[in-house]
């Protein structure tokens, strides 16, 4: 499969200018990496930041800001806009400053390492620089500027492509000085049974495909027996958030579901508000005369006023009570 350039950018030396594309050297996954998982129910825990002079809180991000500790326990704080001021500027250029001997770049320098193909219309200076470089025997020390950072960059050549290898800086590695190195003579017959060893193992030319990483083997190994016998955790399904109710809406949904009577009703239509509020209608039943009761009988009381709301449907007739016609 085609590797995929990361970004493109200009190689230049002096007044020549070669466009090209970026490309990482190292594998997607270089290691084996595990998530921390809770032992009780096997989610995924999450990380927080506690403060722990304010009673164990949990900090946000919005609540953070970076400071640099310049004493013990003391810091100054920079804001995000004064952090962004300082950087530098992609401007997608690899400008060579120098070349020098490629044995006179110590190895403890090198960082990261990344491929340079040609761009479209770059590959006759991309050949121009290879043949320039191995004639000379030299590499290309350039600055490089990306992500807001400026970086030292060493241009080589490798099995006839170009490769941009990111150095240190010289405060960025730590002098050989400051290792404590015993003062011990060294007996001629000593040496020679060393050199005898070396030469015993010596090959002349380094194959990286011969090394393995024994412990990611077998890491690997044991992940896919474990899925193989189905050892496997199944993170437990989230809780789901509460939800914030709005009291009022919710009475007035409830409302809408259910009749007066207490049944529940399809959705209802938007009603228009009327303009200006309907006066009440009042119906009035009255008492029918009705003749004397007879002598001995128990009087009947008379029936009792009753208000009709607009739009209600018609009392029903009983044969006890009956009203005027209006």
């Amino acid at each position: 499969m085609p590797a995929r350039a990361m970004s493109s950018a200009t190689l230049s030396f002096g007044l020549v200018a070669i466009p090209v594309k970026i490309y990482s050297a190292s594998a997607a996954s270089e290691a084996v990496s595990f998530n921390l998982l809770h032992k009780k129910c096997g989610s995924r825990v999450k990380q927080q930041y506690i403060c722990p002079t304010d009673d164990g809180a949990v900090v946000e991000r919005d609540d953070m800001v970076k400071g640099y500790e310049f004493q013990k326990g003391h810091y100054v704080t920079f804001t995000a806009d004064e952090l962004k001021a300082i950087e530098e500027e992609a401007t997608q250029a690899i400008e060579i400053t120098e070349f020098v001997p490629a044995a006179t770049v110590d190895p403890v320098y090198f960082d990261k390492a990344y491929y340079l193909g040609p761009e479209k219309g770059g590959d006759k200076p991309y050949r121009l620089l290879i043949a320039a470089m191995q004639e000379t025997g030299r590499v290309a020390l350039a600055k490089y500027a990306g992500r807001g950072k400026q970086y030292l960059v060493m241009v080589r050549v490798k099995d006839g492509a170009l490769v941009m290898q990111q150095l240190h800086y010289a405060d960025e590695v730590r002098p050989s000085s400051e290792v404590p190195v015993p003062t011990a003579a060294v007996g001629d017959t000593e040496l020679q049974l060393a050199v005898q060893l070396v030469s015993q193992i010596a090959k002349d030319e380094f194959h990286p495909e011969a090394y393995h990483d024994d412990v990611k083997e077998r890491l690997l190994g044991l992940v896919q027996k474990k899925i193989e016998g189905r050892e496997t955790t199944i993170a437990a399904p989230e809780a789901p958030k509460a939800q914030v109710i709005d009291l009022m809406e919710a009475l007035k949904a409830s409302l809408g579901q259910t009749f007066k009577g207490g049944a529940k009703a399809g959705p209802r239509a938007a009603e228009p508000t009327p303009a200006t509020p309907t006066p009440r209608e009042v119906t009035t039943l009255k008492p029918v005369p009705k003749a004397a009761p007879a002598e001995g009988a128990p009087a009947r009381k008379p029936a009792k006023r009753v208000e009709r709301l607009p739009g209600a449907a018609p009392l029903p007739a009983t044969g006890k009570a009956r009203s005027h016609p209006r």
